[in-house]
């Protein structure tokens, strides 16, 4: 009898000590759990200099914010992520998995313990590179020659920054970044990279041009670095580097300048940012270079737009562009939709010449704050003869709580770039295609 309690009493310690082992293995730490999906989905936007208003990159600054992260996680408001992602899935998703959010949840209502460090976790708590989301460290860093005091009286404004540079030799890129000390500043960036033979001088005229209040006629300086166009590329908010599988990417020519368009968000308060774009040269020559091209608003088959980009006041109302692919067959790497304000949703898609329907983008609620530079997570075919389809609708109405004017006034098209006015556009980085192309992984 006493062998049979004493048997009963260690197998019903064994399953305690089982339970309570297993107990432990499924805690949620800080370490083990939630530093990833902190670092990949938040990080990039919340550390010093970026767009967001706090950092999220050690283990106080998470806690310290941990309410609101459980609210805003769970509400889908952060992080921001607009696509469709049933839609076209991408590589470069911050969005969070019903998974990662009951994990951030657990953890909060479990006091958020922050767990012990082993040897494998030690990358995932590592401290981030200075100056870029990217892997590495750049190996080109170009930059405006001086800071850029914004002024705090709410009026937006556009600078082009002339960065002139000279390299020993051409180099190949596999992977290009926007960078600022002070994103917030900042509503979007366009840079492109410009060859410039020796016979121009390319220290030769302004360092930057005001577009807002200098007198146009000083951009004129820059119109003979613009014969010859390498590279064109940009940022929005929430987006990080553009990079590009091996063998892919493009030449960076040996003399030249960057001009860099910064838009500068209205802002209450007088600060200073200064920026420029980091590049990283390939080991592995560049057998394959990629191009850009846009569509709508600013680019090809601007006039096409119906109907034509003018949207009255107090409407909802659906505009569009189709474009035709007459040339070759090429493989798309990312795609850039972009709308303003009155954005209320955005769809892209082609019709291939038998029919097929390649996805592109949606975002059916579009936010002008939140816009994404959205990679494939692999080339995207694209025929010869597919028609490309564009689709925009505007909400002009006192129910848009961005609408720029009360009461709602016409707002058209404009290409001098003012968020008052609209866009339809959409842009695609792409290269000629090769067979094989769509089993080409482009997640890093």
């Amino acid at each position: 009898m006493n062998i049979e309690r004493l048997y009963k009493t260690a197998t019903l310690l064994a399953t305690m000590i089982t339970i309570i082992a297993y107990s432990n293995a499924q805690e949620v730490t800080f370490i083990k759990d939630i530093a990833p999906i902190i670092r990949t989905s938040c990080t990039p936007c919340h550390k010093p200099g970026e767009a967001a208003p706090f950092s999220l990159i050690t283990y106080d600054d998470v806690v310290k914010r941990s309410s609101f992260i459980k609210e805003v996680v769970q509400k889908r408001y952060m992080p921001p992520w607009r696509a469709d992602n049933h839609y076209v899935a991408y590589a470069n998703d911050r969005s969070l998995s019903n998974s990662d959010i009951a994990k951030i949840v657990k953890w909060i209502n479990n006091k958020t313990p922050e767990g012990t460090i082993k040897n494998e976790e030690q990358e995932i708590t590592a401290p981030l590179i200075e100056g870029t989301a990217y892997k590495r460290k750049p190996d080109l860093v170009l930059k405006a020659s001086s800071a850029y005091k914004l002024p705090g009286d709410n009026y937006e404004r556009f600078m082009v920054y002339k960065i002139p540079f000279e390299l020993p030799d051409s180099a190949d890129i596999e992977a290009v970044e926007f960078f600022c000390d002070n994103k917030k500043l900042i509503h979007h960036v366009n840079y492109a990279v410009h060859e410039v033979p020796a016979e121009i001088d390319i220290h030769g005229g302004p360092d930057f041009v005001n577009l807002s209040e200098d007198d146009r006629s000083k951009y004129a300086a820059y119109i003979p670095f613009k014969k010859t166009i390498t590279y064109y590329g940009g940022w929005i908010p929430g987006s990080s580097y553009e990079s590009y599988p091996k063998g892919v990417g493009w030449v960076m020519p040996k003399r030249g300048v960057v001009l860099l368009t910064v838009h500068y968000a209205p802002s209450a308060k007088e600060e200073t940012s200064i920026s420029g774009v980091n590049f990283f040269f390939s080991k592995t020559p560049v057998q394959r270079k990629v191009k850009v091209i846009s569509f709508g608003s600013g680019g090809i088959g601007e006039q096409q737009i119906r109907p034509p980009l003018l949207i009255p006041p107090n409407i909802v109302r659906t505009y569009s562009l189709v474009i035709k692919n007459p040339s070759e067959d090429f493989s798309a790497m990312y795609v850039w939709p972009h709308m303003h304000y009155l954005g209320k949703s955005f769809l892209a898609y082609g019709i291939t010449p038998v029919g097929d329907t390649i996805r592109l983008t949606s975002v059916p609620q579009w936010d002008f704050r939140w816009q994404e530079i959205y990679k494939f997570k692999k080339f995207v075919r694209i025929p010869r003869g597919t028609v490309v389809h564009i689709e925009g609708t505007y909400d002009n109405t006192v129910n848009n709580p961005f609408n720029p004017n009360s009461p709602p006034q016409y707002i058209f098209s404009s290409g001098d770039m003012q968020s008052k006015n609209e866009m339809l556009t959409l842009l695609l980085v792409f290269l000629p295609y090769k067979e094989g192309d769509e089993n080409i992984s482009l997640t890093d």
